[in-house]
């Protein structure tokens, strides 16, 4: 067996459609996660409600704050832009939902939190990738080195 293939280094040119695949499917979901509250004065309600019943302080903030940061977050995954600093944003923001809410709900109920902080992580420290409007205007490196 070559050492190549035992390696699978090949499998690194797939890397930056890898990455926009991930940035697009997360960025996605937190928009669609995100947009009824973001329209709606109600579910922003409920979902302040929500936080109050889980013991978080001032939900009122609280509620605006995380679903925007979510929202946005989202819509930068999405774009490629600010890509390291969203992922900070992600990783934070579901770290507190896991302490604070599904760290009860199990392994199946606390997944979704755990991977969108691992997926957070990998953002955070990998960057866009080259699909990526942070690759365009030269903000995001590899292996150390701008483009």
């Amino acid at each position: 067996m070559r050492r190549e293939w035992v390696k699978a280094d090949f499998l690194a040119r797939g890397s930056d459609a890898a990455l926009l695949l991930a940035r697009v499917v997360i960025g996605a979901f937190l928009v669609w996660g995100t947009w009824d509250n973001v329209v709606s004065t109600e579910r922003m309600n409920e979902f302040a409600a929500f936080l109050r019943h889980n013991r978080f302080a001032a939900p009122e903030i609280m509620a605006p704050l995380s679903v925007w940061a979510q929202f946005l977050t989202g819509i930068a995954l999405i774009l490629g832009l600010a890509t390291r600093w969203a992922g900070l944003i992600c990783t934070v923001n579901f770290i507190v939902a896991l302490v604070m809410v599904d760290a009860v709900l199990g392994i199946r109920g606390a997944f979704p939190s755990v991977a969108l902080i691992l997926f957070g992580l990998v953002f955070a420290t990998i960057g866009a990738g080259g699909f990526s409007i942070d690759r365009l205007i030269g903000r995001d490196r590899v292996q150390g080195h701008s483009i």
